[in-house]
């Protein structure tokens, strides 16, 4: 009996999300999309013959630290100096990501100056993101987690999976 990846994805509580209207939430989506823009076309930009290379360098870094601000349980498994977990733990509340998003974004439209290239895209995602987080916290929204992956604790979690968590 093979394992399917739509398994393990918690449908339900993505469903609830989107219903809860709390911007939070859409912000962190919004965040985990950046990641991946921000390293594809970081990656992607990396062969122009410009100055464009920096702000490719760039963006794949932003990727790098949304991914560990977007999903805080790499902190504790990944090897990482204090500083930088101190950093950030700075980014746990609606305003401080609000900010954070936006000062990324500035400086992705920045690399317009140089070229107009792919690199508009991950600005207009961060910029999404940090409009996210702002109309949550001028709504005074609570700071969201969402669960869009199932817990191995839940019933309707496969149980071939478990199976195999335990070995």
């Amino acid at each position: 009996m093979a394992l399917d990846i739509k398994q393990f994805i918690n449908f339900a509580g993505m469903a609830k999300d989107l219903k809860s209207f709390n911007f939070s939430v859409y912000g962190r989506w919004f965040g985990y999309i950046n990641i991946i823009l921000c390293i594809a076309l970081g990656v992607a930009n990396l062969f122009h013959v410009n100055a464009v290379i920096a702000f490719g360098i760039i963006s794949i870094i932003q990727g790098l630290v949304i991914l560990f601000i977007e999903i805080p349980f790499l902190l504790k498994i990944c090897p990482l100096s204090e500083n930088f977990i101190e950093f950030i733990k700075r980014f746990e509340t609606n305003g401080y990501r609000c900010l954070f998003y936006l000062g990324m974004a500035i400086i992705q439209y920045c690399s317009i100056i140089l070229m107009a290239t792919s690199l508009i895209v991950v600005a207009i995602g961060l910029t999404i993101s940090s409009m996210s987080y702002a109309v949550a916290f001028a709504n005074h929204q609570e700071f969201q987690n969402t669960n869009i992956i199932k817990n191995p604790a839940d019933a309707d979690f496969p149980h071939e999976a478990v199976v195999r968590e335990m070995v």
